[in-house]
């Protein structure tokens, strides 16, 4: 649950430090506020999906590789449906994603960097193959080289 408010938390500060600059920026005050609509809602979009696809992947990688093989395409698949889905309802229904231009861009790069913090917060949380019973690596305590001297005791 930690990484799910951290993938939020990352989410939206990402909105903040990328659409208040457009805002600022934009000559059409009109289009600045349209930007930070866009950047806010694409986040959401992609929230939604990410958030099941994190929780999902975080529980598989406790599993067998079958079970992660299989969170990992079918976490593509609802991510990547969901989003489009959504984003071209929202596009398709409601005029307000057709008055400026930018809301597929925001949702591209949205995708994007709710996918990079999903990957960073599952790898970097991923369990430890040595701590639950895995294969060590051959190393001075457990291998002996033919370079590696013996005590007169063995």
């Amino acid at each position: 649950m930690r990484r799910v408010l951290f993938l939020v938390g990352g989410s939206l500060l990402f909105w903040l430090l990328a659409s208040l600059p457009f805002r600022i920026l934009a000559d059409d005050r009109d289009a600045g506020d349209a930007a930070v609509v866009y950047a806010g809602t694409a986040i959401l979009l992609c929230l939604l999906p990410t958030s099941l696809t994190l929780l999902w992947s975080s529980y598989a990688l406790k599993q067998a590789p079958e079970q992660q093989l299989t969170a990992v395409l079918g976490g593509t698949g609802l991510r990547v449906f969901g989003v489009l889905l959504m984003g071209f309802a929202l596009f398709q229904w409601v005029p307000y994603f057709r008055k400026y231009p930018g809301f597929w861009t925001w949702l591209l790069v949205s995708y994007l960097v709710t996918l990079a913090l999903e990957m960073t917060l599952l790898l970097a949380g991923r369990p430890d193959p040595m701590a639950s019973g895995g294969c060590e690596p051959p190393g001075p305590s457990t291998h002996r080289g033919v370079h590696t001297p013996r005590s007169p005791t063995e």
